[in-house]
């Protein structure tokens, strides 16, 4: 039976399956990400595309500057089953290339620097990564360090300079040219990997077609971004999907200026953010939970820089993980108070697999976990599993597959060709489907009780991380073949010496987040969210506050920001028995 709703088209199948489409049909997907550049170079040729530091580049000198670099790679290979490697962060140099190596078909797998890093040794996950792909070029902001990563390791591929590709002799225009003429929807642009928490990182396929797919989505959900131009201050890494696909193309796709923040939601570096905030003033914010949790006490501090930020902005974007209540709450608030209307609060949800998005939330909600409706020309298929609906993606953002692996493809896909992302979903309203997609959980995250008690984690995490009223910066829930629950508190630093006070660290050797008055006021939080929590499968039976933060060397956090679950689990065990053994019970 099909049902057309306010904001959704809805298909019910006699299993229970359920088919979600947006009611605005998708034009068929033309063009390249090249072609974008190549449209605004020759429309508003002295427009600012890109700031980093002292440095912006207009959309003309980046559309020149992309065509030497694009002459110079053509002489390298033609050869696109063998992609360069990019091993740095977000810069000019890294997008001529990346928009180079596009325009002439030659994918680009990007690596986070920090798996060549001192820090990172013995380097096993860089090697990893780049070891299979067999690259015919690798580049680096420290080609050094990356050489130094990967010694002993049989790869013939060179590696250079990101910043100079000097040494390599121009390809003739008119070769180039041919091989630009060839670029179309189904070419391999990048290779992207999944951040593993579902098990071993992945390189995903992402083609022309299922970026632009993206992009044009867009304009019909938000049709102001084709109105104005964008300004973005923006520090999500683009070996990500969310900062690569998702903000860099905003702002390429609709002529934007994106300013590239070298801050990052850490205590020491959160300063350069607000700095490019008050400098540039953006229209449109992305950042994770984390980076909001920062931000927000130099705003609330100084309403001069909260009124510049709120002010021109047409949406606050949240990704990566829900926002906390807590933390959205203090958003609408401070929005409220210094331009007299509330923020424009929205997000997206979708994998490394979708480019990035499969839905938006563009709508009102008082639900953290909505994940909006299905975008143009993406379907949304819940299939009941278990009690619950896995959430299956398919329409022209859906990768092809993985890299040269086809068995781990065939396993991503069910027998219709929907790729299974892992995630379950309910109706936020299950008498309006238009309300929204609630998220219900990781398939994978989910375990039962010795009781034979389902335990959904997802739900019960964002139930506690609100509870505990800005001490709990993130948490993870545990307790798989156990009777009861515990909850791993990875505390919030500024809160908890906030709370504090003078007696922050005067007299207190351990971390703040261990002093006696913080774990007494996070029993105190968590006991008067017992009192309404249900049974056992939401009731959290003790707690213990973590030694330190997560570890991104450990792969215990993603670049994008949230927590990876099952990692910490494993990383972490000792630490599980002594939840169990001597935590706080509640």
């Amino acid at each position: 039976m099909r049902t057309v709703y306010s904001s959704v088209v809805v298909e019910r199948r006699k299993d229970g399956t359920i088919l979600m489409d947006h009611p605005t049909a998708l034009p068929a997907v033309s063009g390249t990400i090249p072609d974008r550049l190549r449209y605004w170079a020759g429309n508003t040729p002295d427009a600012p595309f890109l700031t980093e530091g002292e440095r912006t580049i207009t959309y003309a000198a980046f559309e020149a500057e992309r065509g030497r670099l694009a002459s110079r790679l053509a002489a390298l290979s033609s050869d696109s089953s063998r992609p360069i490697v990019i091993v740095g962060d977000n810069g000019i140099d890294q997008a001529l290339m990346l928009l180079a190596a596009f325009s002439i078909g030659i994918p680009v797998a990007i690596v986070s620097p920090a798996y060549a890093s001192s820090a990172a040794a013995p380097w096993a996950k860089l090697q990893k990564l780049v070891g299979p792909l067999d690259p015919i070029l690798i580049l680096a902001d420290d080609p050094v360090a990356v050489e130094k990563a990967l010694a002993g390791l049989d790869i013939v591929a060179p590696v250079h300079s990101l910043h100079n590709l000097s040494w390599v002799e121009a390809l003739s225009s008119i070769n180039v040219h041919d091989l630009e003429a060839e670029v179309t929807g189904v070419t391999v642009a990048k290779l992207l990997y999944t951040s593993g928490s579902t098990g071993s990182p992945k390189a995903v396929i992402n083609t022309q077609a299922m970026m632009v797919s993206n992009m044009m989505a867009l304009e019909i959900v938000w049709p102001f971004l084709a109105e104005r131009r964008p300004v973005m201050v923006d520090w999500l890494p683009w070996n990500h999907t969310f900062g690569g696909n998702c903000c860099f193309h905003i702002a390429l796709w609709f002529g934007g200026h994106m300013v590239i923040d070298k801050g990052r939601p850490t205590p020491t570096l959160i300063e350069r953010t607000v700095a490019a905030i008050r400098a540039y003033r953006p229209t449109l914010y992305f950042n994770v939970p984390i980076g909001y949790e920062l931000l927000l006490p130099f705003l609330e501090e100084d309403d001069a820089l909260a009124r510049g930020f709120f002010m021109g902005l047409d949406f606050v974007f949240n990704a990566g993980a829900a926002l906390p209540s807590s933390t959205r709450g203090r958003i609408e608030a401070l929005a409220l108070r210094v331009t007299g209307r509330p923020a424009n609060i929205v997000g997206g949800w979708g994998s490394t697999e979708t480019a990035p998005f499969a839905t938006v939330l563009n709508f009102a909600t008082g639900e953290a976990a909505n994940l909006g409706l299905p975008i143009p020309g993406t379907t949304i298929k819940m299939v009941p599993d278990s009690g619950r609906m896995e959430l299956r993606i398919r329409g022209p953002n859906v990768t092809p597959g993985y890299w040269k692996a086809p068995e781990l493809t065939a396993l991503a896909f069910d027998e219709e060709g929907y790729y299974r992302i892992g995630d379950a979903g309910r109706f936020a309203d299950p008498e309006d489907p238009s309300a929204g997609i609630v998220f219900d959980g990781r398939v994978t995250e989910n375990f039962k009780l010795s009781t034979g008690t389902f335990v959904n984690v997802g739900a019960l995490r964002l139930k506690a991380i609100a509870a505990g009223e800005r001490l709990i910066s993130d948490a993870v829930v545990v307790g798989e073949g156990r009777s009861e629950l515990g909850l791993i508190v990875f505390a919030n630093d500024t809160a908890c010496r906030d709370l504090l006070g003078e007696d922050a660290c005067h007299s207190w050797e351990d971390a703040v987040a261990h002093h006696p008055r913080i774990i007494q006021r996070l029993a105190e939080l968590l006991r008067d969210y017992n009192t309404t929590a249900g049974g056992s499968s939401m009731r959290i039976a003790r707690f213990i506050v973590a030694d330190g933060p997560p570890d991104p060397h450990l792969e215990e956090i993603t670049d994008k920001g949230y927590l990876n679950q099952r990692r910490i689990i494993a990383n972490r065990v000792h630490l599980i028995e002594r939840l169990f053994d001597e935590g706080t019970a509640l």
